[in-house]
């Protein structure tokens, strides 16, 4: 009786090994995939963290000035446009749904809230990153293949500081004052639209419109506002200054890499922390 067991015990650890072994083939992705994750948002905080220690240096001010005009006022002609037409399009959509309810005199609320909570920074932010973020990345990536960033280190200039520090500002400083310009043009297409073209109560738009909005809503939008640049510009500027480290390409073409992950990143982390932030201010 003993022998006979003897094949059923010894066959028991290769049964379980082999077991293990598909469980391991079946979630090491899955592992590996959280391990790089984690890597990555710990190198972009520290990443993050050293660059923004050194935008209070002196010698920042005219550089952040420069990135302010770069980011902020070269951004504002898109920003306006696509801040018009959407305002128009809510106008145009909220009017016809209120329109069935006998609720067009709500239209100048439903309009205003939607731009400054939601719809206004999320969008301002996205079309700043295709703008600016885009080329960002692309303008450290090839200083960083080119090796000018090298040689920045060794003329003991810190790269963080001269490159990402003033980016890094100048994009917490813009996202608000683009935010409140979309909302601005964004109301003003509402009116236009629903009440200029459709026929709305002009006087019932505007009312509606100063009754709802609350301080409380306007400071959400700039909290988001603050949340999508800090993300934008760490996301766009670590994939631009690691850039050589792609393991999939070189040289031009990970730049161009390097470029569509910053943009493609941004827009869902825009959207994720769009959700986040939402939850906490409510």
């Amino acid at each position: 009786m003993g022998e006979e067991s003897l094949p059923e015990i010894s066959g028991a650890p290769a049964a379980a090994k082999e077991k293990g072994s598909i469980v391991a083939t079946l979630f090491n992705p899955f592992g590996g995939f959280a391990i790089r994750l984690n890597n990555d948002l710990g190198a972009m905080f520290i990443f993050f963290t050293r660059a923004f220690a050194l935008i209070f240096h002196p010698k920042q001010f005219v550089e952040i000035i420069n990135q302010i005009y770069f980011i902020g006022a070269r951004s504002a002609s898109i920003v306006m446009l696509v801040g018009f037409f959407t305002g128009m399009v809510l106008g145009l959509q909220l009017y016809y749904v209120m329109n069935k309810f006998g609720a067009v005199g709500f239209l100048g609320t439903a309009v205003a809230l939607s731009l400054i909570r939601e719809l206004g920074p999320v969008l301002c932010a996205i079309m700043i990153t295709a703008r600016a973020g885009s080329a960002m990345t692309a303008e450290i990536g090839i200083q960083r293949i080119s090796e000018q960033i090298d040689a920045l280190t060794t003329m003991r200039i810190d790269p963080l500081g001269y490159l990402i520090s003033p980016r890094i500002a100048a994009a917490i400083i813009s996202f608000p004052i683009l935010t409140a310009l979309f909302d601005l043009v964004g109301i003003f297409g509402g009116y236009v639209s629903g009440v200029v073209l459709l026929g709305g109560d002009s006087g019932a738009y505007l009312y509606r419109m100063d009754a709802s909005v609350d301080w409380v809503d306007v400071r959400g939008g700039f909290i988001k506002s603050v949340v999508f640049a800090i993300l934008v510009i760490t996301l766009c500027c670590f994939q631009g200054y690691f850039t050589h480290m792609r393991r999939d390409s070189y040289g031009a073409k990970s730049v161009s890499l390097s470029t569509t992950s910053a943009v493609v990143l941004s827009c869902v982390m825009i959207l994720v922390s769009d959700y986040v932030v939402t939850s906490f201010l409510l």
